[in-house]
């Protein structure tokens, strides 16, 4: 709480704990009514009580626009201290000194790395830190850190995530993949020019901002292939790696994602090990702190340990 401190310097006592308390609901919602609602107050209350700290500390907090709160450049630095603050709170109320590891960890994760590469290894996690309660959230969009209770985000991506801090994790690479049924009815076998006779299967939201067809544009480029205009699209790519499993079609691989498929003999590289590397790779995002809390650290270097 040091630095917290020293950046409120005499206008944070004790009468002022509340009002911070009250700013940093606010601030995660970026509005009055939401933190009074989460707080049991009325947003009058949680309005009052900001006001007295800003007339404490000596400088706005907030920019009070019609039907919109943001944060002055005072405001936001303040909320992430404080949520940094809260996070060693957390820390320091770990039962004893040197004890387990413990608390909630919320992870958020895109359904296709979550399902096909990191819930099959989470009992590798489990069993080293058995008093951590994992809660793992998928979903495509990205997350907003101050409004939900997320500790660390992995992305698929291009590395633009701008005011966080992201560590480039775990690469990636790509290639067409399809089941064997598949490849023989279609004459794929190491002919990459019959792709002109099947149905591509996209993922549409491989990375933000992608186009719909993007990782299969790539490796045409790349390959000089020409593509058909026949294609199935999905929202995820282990849904296109399932379609192609099923005869529906060829599909983009992800190496990562589909390396137990193709050891089983579910799928097959038609073109023999067409690989390139991927445009994009897996990120470890989190807002910028101090120190990260040692639940958070904790899950990182285990999943350093898993790409490696």
């Amino acid at each position: 709480m040091g630095k917290l401190s020293r950046e409120l310097g005499s206008g944070l006592n004790s009468s002022q704990f509340a009002n911070l308390y009250s700013f940093q609901a606010a601030a995660r919602h970026l509005s009055f009514a939401r933190a009074a609602q989460e707080l049991c107050l009325t947003p009058s209350a949680v309005s009052h009580r900001i006001a007295r700290l800003e007339q404490g500390l000596g400088f706005r907090l907030f920019q009070r626009l019609p039907r919109q709160l943001r944060l002055t450049e005072e405001g936001e630095r303040i909320f992430l201290i404080l949520q940094g603050a809260l996070d060693e709170l957390r820390e320091a109320l770990q039962p004893t000194p040197g004890s387990e590891i413990g608390g909630r960890l919320a992870i958020h994760a895109p359904p296709s790395l979550a399902a096909c590469w990191l819930v099959p290894r989470l009992a590798g996690f489990t069993v080293r830190h058995p008093a951590l309660t994992l809660d793992l959230r998928v979903g495509n969009g990205g997350v907003d850190f101050r409004t939900q209770s997320i500790d660390l985000a992995l992305y698929y991506g291009q590395g633009e995530f701008p005011g966080l801090v992201a560590e480039r994790w775990m690469d990636e690479r790509i290639a067409p993949v399809c089941s064997r049924r598949y490849a023989q009815q279609h004459g794929l076998l190491q002919r990459a020019e019959q792709l002109r006779q099947c149905t591509l299967l996209h993922d549409t939201l491989a990375w933000d901002n992608a186009a719909f067809d993007a990782e299969w544009a790539y490796w045409a480029r790349q390959r000089g292939v020409e593509l058909p205009d026949h294609h199935l699209s999905f929202d995820r790519s282990d849904l296109c790696v399932l379609a192609a499993a099923s005869h529906a079609g060829v599909a983009i691989g992800r190496y990562r994602l589909v390396r137990e498929r193709l050891a089983s003999g579910e799928l097959l590289l038609p073109f023999g090990e067409a690989w390139l590397p991927a445009p994009s790779a897996y990120y470890l995002v989190h807002p910028a702190r101090d120190s990260l809390p040692g639940r958070v650290q904790a899950f990182i270097d285990w999943l350093r340990e898993c790409a490696a």
